[in-house]
């Protein structure tokens, strides 16, 4: 019987990375705080032992739950009683393969950031070994969590906007736009390709900005033309992409991120357009979807509004007007992650209802930098998917 069988409580919850200095793992703990369904009882917060130890004294972790690296605190996590259920795996994106895998092994489940890999080869990889194990894994995709992203969701499934024709998503900032200072570590890794993977911008906006097309859609890619750029003299990832994208069943659509681009801050922006109206989405002003049926006038519909769905409305804590912003989508993906380990404890399936971006989610969005990279290198070649 697993040791976690017939247990109540909050879930524990382990962390590899997200020591000091590191902003996602700060988010990770906080979503994972939110609604009380996690209480963090061990990590391997940093890949330097002292500043492993020194993280985990700062959040009140016990010194024989802090470990100096993800293989030793796996094993012993895996023999204790009280170990942990979950681990959270916020490290730079080659070290999702082997630190997952150590878990997954072990029956601990796991809620990886994203990109999933650095490469596809190490995506299917680590797919083989989450489908040999019985425990969760759930990708942070948390542009997913908005409330009005499962709007508008639930809206083009129910056929709102009749038969999809126009897809276009974009994500743009400006962040990288020149070389960035050495000291700045986020910078440092996400241009290493030896640590971010062959993808730049591509694999740390653009997964999002294709994984949220193909939420909200449900479309399938066929293939895609990507233009990739590296416009800062040096750099050994690109900075920018143009990608014309082909689904199943004739529509079209287009993806464009960028990390260079002059006054953007964080400007994920969806459009979806069929045979009877489209509808626009920005995570910069996340509680409102636009709708506009062919012909007619827009609609602005808002969070918790009375036009929204059950779907929508069960994302949301706040009543309407009140702004739910990047923080709570986050917790939402934990929340939902939490239904799913919840039911395992028990043996039980996963909650009707319950939606999170999973390991598959995770290899076609490095699967979608794959198929970037190569058609740029074939000066904007179609590739099949």
């Amino acid at each position: 019987m697993s040791k976690f069988r017939d247990r109540t409580g909050p879930i524990r919850l382990g962390m590899v990375g997200g020591g000091q200095g590191a902003l996602i793992g700060a988010v990770h703990r906080l979503a994972a705080r939110m609604d009380g369904h996690y209480r963090l009882v061990a990590g391997a917060l940093s890949s330097t032992p002292e500043k492993a130890r020194a993280s985990a004294a700062e959040l009140g972790l016990p010194e024989d739950r802090s470990y100096d690296d993800f293989t030793q605190m796996a094993r012993r996590e895996a023999r204790l009683k009280d170990g942990i259920e979950a681990v959270a795996i916020v490290t730079p994106n080659h070290m999702h393969l082997p630190a997952a895998r150590e878990f997954l092994r072990r029956g601990i489940h796991v809620i990886c950031d994203k990109p999933l890999t650095g490469t596809l080869s190490d995506a299917k990889r680590l797919k083989r070994a989450a489908d040999a194990s019985q425990a969760h894994f759930i990708l942070t995709h948390n542009y997913t969590g908005y409330p009005m992203v499962r709007e508008a969701r639930a809206r083009v499934a129910a056929g709102a906007l009749g038969e999809i024709r126009l897809v276009q998503v974009e994500y743009a900032q400006d962040w990288l736009a020149e070389e960035p200072d050495p000291d700045n570590k986020q910078a440092d890794w996400r241009t290493d390709p030896a640590r971010s993977g062959a993808g730049g911008s591509t694999g740390d906006i653009g997964t999002h900005a294709w994984n949220l097309a193909r939420f909200v859609t449900g479309l399938q890619p066929e293939a895609l033309a990507a233009d990739l750029q590296s416009f800062v003299p040096g750099r050994r990832v690109d900075d920018n992409a143009q990608v014309l994208l082909r689904f199943a069943g004739g529509a079209r659509g287009s993806l464009w991120c960028s990390q260079v681009a002059a006054g953007q801050e964080n400007n994920l922006r969806l459009r979806v357009f069929g045979t009877k109206g489209g509808l626009e989405w920005r995570q910069e002003h996340p509680n409102a979807l636009h709708v506009t049926p062919l012909g007619g006038t827009t609609q602005v519909v808002t969070r918790a509004s009375a036009a929204t769905c059950e779907a929508s409305r069960r994302m949301t804590r706040i009543p309407p007007g009140h702004p739910e912003g990047f923080h709570e989508a986050f917790a939402n993906i934990y929340a939902e992650a939490a239904a799913a380990i919840r039911a395992a404890r028990t043996g039980d399936p996963v909650p009707e209802g319950v939606l999170f971006p999973t390991i598959d989610d995770g290899v076609e969005g490095v699967r979608f930098v794959d198929a970037c990279v190569r058609s740029s290198k074939r000066d904007a070649a179609w590739v099949t998917l």
